[in-house]
């Protein structure tokens, strides 16, 4: 018999890098889970983008538990068929011609910057090396991109941290101008910029950006790690704007909840990263290929993508309604089923306050920064369940609003 545990054990014996909320989720369904006392929660924070399918879809678990069933894991002296499947249907789905996994969105957006650096120090030499990033951007937690996400809160206390990266203002194409040069080996950015506030690229920021990139020789990296695999309305965001990387990292929703990681490039730089060079232990493993192809055969379908469309406008239009009613949000923005709502200043820097808020109201919800508070549920939530989480929500604003329970 399993021993009881309490959300208090998290406090007793985790290293606490997090604060989770006060209840513990131990089932769910769709976008609906319940707790320990069997509290239900509605969820719009899709285990922060990753369940693009909800939870325990009938076809994920099937996935798995036909692959645990014949192989887990043999290492990356080996490779297997699930794997290869998913690859060729990324390469099919995508502009690219190879892919690597690997675990999360850090370790893909590692790989990127590092295929980066070798690949031009293998044309030109060492002194190509500068990597240009955005402000408030986020890239992961590994001490290489951490220092590329553009927020100090999230590296100082880290340092000395890897040098020759720089900064420019997030859609200020002049900005960037002044920092890519000869010398710059990568520009990494994300399409949607989603830790930092959820806000989209405007499409003349990226197509600047892939000419500074071809003027100066330098790749153009596309952090999708949480914009892609359906979360636009697109397969990828880049398909929406028009605008080609030279290489792209996926993860989150691709496995719908199993751990994987992606990163995309064409033939011209895969080929850069030879046998040696760069690897991991877990990645490509064929539970995780087995998941994930299941998830992207399920996503990558005409039907699926106008879905998420539709879905956008039942969350645009209640949001608005709500606010019309509330007059809490500066802005609402954002595509497809990444939505940020923007606090109106009387509120500026307590997200986290809505976020406490609605988790009293039986909602599952998500901030970008201190004054934005984030939506990224199911691609496949249904209408009822969009309906009853925002009138939780709105009771949620209320609650802030008086200043109940804060």
């Amino acid at each position: 018999m399993q021993p009881e545990v309490t959300r208090q054990n998290f406090d007793q014996w985790m290293v606490p890098t997090y604060a989770p909320a006060s209840f513990v989720p131990v089932r769910a369904e769709g976008s609906t889970l319940w707790d320990q006392q069997g509290n239900r929660y509605i969820d719009f924070a899709g285990g922060i983008a990753v369940n693009a399918l909800g939870h325990a879809h009938p076809d994920l678990q099937q996935a798995l538990q036909q692959q645990a069933a014949r192989l887990w894991h043999t290492g990356n002296g080996y490779t297997n068929e699930p794997i290869l499947r998913l690859a060729k249907q990324l390469i099919d789905a995508t502009f690219a011609d190879r892919v690597f996994f690997c675990n999360s969105g850090a370790e893909a957006n590692e790989a990127a910057l590092k295929l980066a650096r070798k690949a031009a120090h293998d044309v030109v030499g060492e002194q190509k090396s500068g990597i240009v990033a955005f402000k408030n951007a986020f890239h992961g937690r590994t001490l290489f991109t951490v220092s590329a996400g553009g927020q100090p809160a999230y590296s100082q206390d880290f340092a000395p941290l890897p040098g020759g990266i720089q900064h420019a203002v997030y859609n200020d194409l002049a900005s960037a101008a002044a920092l890519i040069n000869d010398q710059t080996c990568a520009v990494i950015v994300e399409p949607i910029l989603g830790e930092g506030g959820v806000i989209p690229a405007e499409p003349a920021f990226l197509r600047g950006l892939r000419e500074l990139c071809d003027k100066h020789q330098a790749l153009l990296i596309f952090d999708e790690v949480q914009s892609g695999v359906g979360r636009t309305g697109s397969l990828y965001a880049y398909m929406h704007y028009g605008v080609t990387p030279d290489v792209l990292t996926s993860a989150k929703a691709l496995g719908g909840g199993f751990p994987i990681g992606a990163m995309l490039t064409t033939e011209k730089w895969g080929s850069v990263l030879g046998p040696g060079t760069h690897g991991t232990t877990y990645g490509g493993n064929p539970l995780a290929g087995a998941v994930g192809g299941k998830v992207f055969s399920l996503i990558n379908r005409p039907d699926m993508l106008a879905g998420v469309a539709l879905r956008h406008q039942w969350f645009m239009d209640g949001l608005n309604d709500i606010n019309q009613r509330l007059q809490v949000f500066s802005d609402i923005r954002g595509l497809g089923l990444l939505i940020g709502c923007v606090l109106k200043e009387d509120y500026s820097g307590k997200a986290k306050w809505f976020n406490q808020a609605a988790a009293r109201e039986g909602l599952m919800i998500l901030i970008a920064g201190a004054s934005v508070v984030r939506f990224a549920p199911s691609l496949i939530i249904s209408e009822q369940e969009v309906k009853e989480g925002l009138v939780r929500f709105e009771k949620a604003c209320r609650a802030v609003m008086r200043g109940s329970g804060l």
